[in-house]
C-alpha cells in the first residue's frame, strides 16, 4: 500500500465521519493536510512518532490494536493533541479551515484507519523494524512497552 492510498483512507475516513464541518471538504485537501502530518522519507509513511508518543500517553493498547489483526480501537478525540501536538492540530485545522475541535475528530476518526492499513502485511511493521535499528533496536523497544 502506498502513502497516497493510506492518505486517500484517511480523507474517506473523515469524510464519512459525522461532522458536518469535515463530510464536504475536498479529498485532495484533505490528503494534502493528511501528508503534511506523516510524511517521511522516500514518500513513504512515518509513524513512528505517533506510536512513541501513544506509549508516552499510556495508549499502548489503541495502537497496539491499530497494528494487529484484530479490531482498532478508537481513541478519543481529545487525546489527538497528546499523540500529535497542539501545534500539529492547529495547523491541520487552519489548511482546512475547521475548528480545532473537528479537527480533532478528523483525526481521531482517521488515524486507526491509515495505521491499520498501513501495517497490514507488514509495511508499516517493516518500516518500525528498519528505524529501530533491526531485531535488537525492536526488543529494546518492545521492552519499553513492558
Amino acid at each position: 500500500m502506498t502513502f497516497d492510498d493510506l492518505l486517500a483512507i484517511g480523507a474517506s475516513a473523515i469524510r464519512g465521519n459525522s461532522d458536518s464541518a469535515t463530510t464536504g471538504l475536498d479529498s485532495g485537501a484533505l490528503a494534502t493536510a493528511l501528508g503534511s502530518l506523516f510524511a517521511g522519507n522516500e514518500g513513504k509513511p512515518d509513524f513512528s512518532g505517533l506510536l512513541e508518543k501513544m506509549k508516552e500517553s499510556n495508549l499502548d493498547d489503541i495502537a497496539a490494536s491499530w497494528l494487529g489483526n484484530g479490531e482498532n480501537k478508537a481513541i478519543p478525540a481529545e487525546l489527538v493533541n497528546n499523540i500529535l501536538g497542539s501545534d500539529m492540530v492547529a495547523n491541520f485545522a487552519s489548511q482546512l479551515g475547521l475548528s480545532e475541535a473537528s479537527a480533532k475528530q478528523a483525526l481521531a476518526d482517521a488515524l486507526p484507519k491509515m495505521v491499520d492499513k498501513g501495517s497490514s502485511g507488514g509495511s508499516l511493521l517493516q518500516n518500525i523494524f528498519d528505524n529501530a535499528g533491526g531485531l535488537d533496536g525492536l526488543i529494546g523497544m518492545a521492552r519499553k512497552f513492558f
